[in-house]
């Protein structure tokens, strides 16, 4: 597994999981430290982030998404899809923090879908799996109870591609910046929104949201 150097990026990372209240496994967060190492490395030659600055990173990437998790459905168990998973984001950040979850990273670009394989590997991540393929494309063995995304495409576009890989008890989340109010109003009519969440990301210094929807007559 690639390791990182620890330095201010580490005590970031540790001070923003413990201002989240995060109860992680042991190991995660020198896997966290270890995918952003990773990251950096491929970045140079695969561009999966325009962020660059390690500290940035730990906010940007790692605590952004793990304070998606307490407003992620609490089973021990869940099967996740991660639309357009570009860099893992966030994807692998999720899989480390709960490795009894299932987590499918799906992007379109095949370069950015090689890393993610190989970051499952390096990682050593047997709960991640990776596939190059366009959500419309994709067939599942089995739905999913969280399809999630972020920065993949507006609310309209994002459920009409990718809603039919719910299952009837799960929910589309989509990670957002401000507050999404044009979007939510062109959201097709099968799609309603169960919950919206103001998020506070230690270290972020800019309006982050998260909505959540289910496709009508199913339950969470």
């Amino acid at each position: 597994m690639t390791t990182a150097t620890p330095d201010v990026s580490d005590d970031a990372l540790a001070a923003g999981i413990a201002a989240l209240a995060l109860a992680l496994p042991p190991g995660a967060r020198a896997k966290l430290d270890a995918y952003l190492a990773l990251l950096a490395k491929w970045n140079k030659t695969y561009n999966l982030t325009a962020i660059r600055e390690p500290a940035r990173m730990v906010t940007h990437h790692l605590l952004d998404a793990l304070a998606v998790l307490p407003h992620l459905p609490q089973h021990e168990r869940l099967r996740v899809l991660d639309v357009g998973a570009g860099g893992g984001v966030p994807g692998l950040p999720l899989a480390i923090a709960r490795p009894q979850w299932r987590v499918v990273l799906a992007d379109a670009n095949h370069k950015k879908a090689t890393f993610l394989a190989q970051a499952g590997i390096e990682l050593a991540l047997p709960n991640v799996t990776a596939v190059a393929t366009r959500v419309e494309d994709y067939a599942p063995d089995a739905p999913f109870d969280v399809v999630i995304s972020r920065a993949f495409a507006d609310l309209r576009t994002f459920a009409e591609s990718s809603a039919r890989h719910v299952a009837d008890d799960g929910v589309l989340v989509a990670m957002k910046g401000v507050h999404p109010h044009e979007e939510l109003a062109d959201l097709p009519a099968d799609i309603t929104v169960i919950a919206t969440h103001a998020l506070a990301v230690p270290g972020l210094d800019a309006a982050r949201h998260l909505i959540v929807m289910q496709r009508r007559g199913t339950r969470a």
